[in-house]
């Protein structure tokens, strides 16, 4: 394998923040980015924009207007599409471009097509160079990624808590446990997600819109509610969810076994999936996201169904924004209150972390692994 040079980390750096301009708009497809540089220096980037739009490859070498120079090198986040779509195969471009030499970051995840676009460049003779801030462009495409290796939607649970795990004081007060750059961060992550999910409990107590709310605008996902026995009906008319504009965003999750004949219920969009354990079994919730196609979903939930989260390892990821301060009180709720362990091997891991400091609140996140 061809090793990169030492300035290989450097326009893949580039490569990266271009393909984060992308973010939240390229849904279902991944977000990407790529840089043709002569002689040392960039001279042309693009980055996917949206689904349907040009690839980042199509967008460099549009936007540099004429073919590479000799010994140019092409930096692109993720490898080149070999296949026929709605723009084009990119590899095709990067052969008729006439450049030499590709650097990639991150194999397409697709086991169908993975590896197909670096061998058709090696066989027409080009260098390509592989692996360069892998792990950095794969973390872009969590969602892309899970969905084509995987055939699952990626289910990400968001919590917040103070350092000893508190999600709220004893009565039921929780805001703010975090500041306002940690929550800001919250909005970025719900723009990146096509649905948000969160708990008849958390709806009735905070009212939330459930949507992302940024500085470039305002984005409403799919709404998903879980309500088992359809609890939040009674105050429908005063939360948000069923109530603003986006409302057909919103989507009821209620028990198999819960009477939805009433004629009142014709004006919301429901569900009925199992139950698992008094709550709605998480494994048919993701088949069902599945068969619609959405790729991923970010749940909100309170101390309880967090707990049965990690105890069912029924999620693939976990945000957790942890606040410096201490409720020190053992009535609070908690992650996993009612649990006892006797060993640390019972413990749930987080592989793959990344820490990000947001002013004095910390968010730390990760694949989840079993406990032993």
């Amino acid at each position: 394998m061809i090793q990169p040079d030492r300035n290989d980390r450097q326009f893949m750096a580039r490569a990266i923040e271009l393909a984060r301009q992308g973010w939240g708009r390229t849904y279902p497809n991944p977000m990407v980015g790529a840089v043709v540089v002569e002689n040392g220096v960039v001279v042309s980037e693009g980055w996917h924009s949206a689904a349907g739009h040009a690839h980042a490859e199509i967008e460099a070498f549009r936007a540099l207007g004429r073919n590479p120079q000799p010994g140019a090198s092409l930096y692109v986040t993720l490898e080149p599409c070999s296949t026929t779509g709605r723009t084009g195969a990119c590899t095709e471009a990067i052969l008729q471009s006439g450049i030499q030499r590709v650097v990639v970051g991150t194999i397409d995840p697709n086991p169908v097509h993975r590896g197909a676009g670096l061998d058709h460049l090696r066989q027409a003779g080009i260098e390509v160079v592989e692996g360069v801030l892998a792990e950095d462009c794969a973390d872009m495409n969590l969602l892309f990624n899970h969905w084509m290796s995987q055939q699952t939607p990626f289910l990400a649970a968001k919590i917040a808590t103070t350092l000893d795990g508190k999600f709220c004081a004893a009565n039921g007060h929780s805001k703010w446990i975090t500041g306002e750059a940690a929550r800001k961060d919250v909005m970025r992550w719900r723009r990146y997600f096509p649905a948000i999910a969160a708990s008849a409990e958390t709806i009735l107590a905070d009212n939330p819109a459930l949507n992302s709310r940024l500085p470039e605008g305002h984005w409403c996902p799919r709404r998903f509610l879980f309500d088992r026995t359809l609890k939040t009906l009674p105050h429908a008319h005063t939360l948000q969810v069923f109530n603003d504009a986006q409302a057909e965003q919103t989507t009821l999750v209620c028990s198999e076994h819960t009477d939805i004949s009433s004629a009142q219920l014709s004006n919301f969009n429901i569900w009925q999936l199992p139950e698992k354990n008094n709550h709605i079994d998480l494994a048919a919730f993701r088949n069902r996201c599945r068969e619609e196609a959405i790729q991923g979903v970010y749940i909100e939930p309170g101390p309880r169904w967090t707990s049965a989260l990690l105890a069912e390892q029924s999620i693939d990821y976990l945000f957790h924004y942890i606040a410096p301060k201490y409720m020190a009180d053992t009535e609070a709720p908690g992650i996993g209150k009612t649990r006892r362990t006797s060993s640390m091997n019972e413990a749930y891991t987080l592989a793959h972390t990344r820490n990000k400091s947001l002013a004095d609140d910390l968010l730390v996140r990760g694949s989840i692994l079993p406990a032993q």
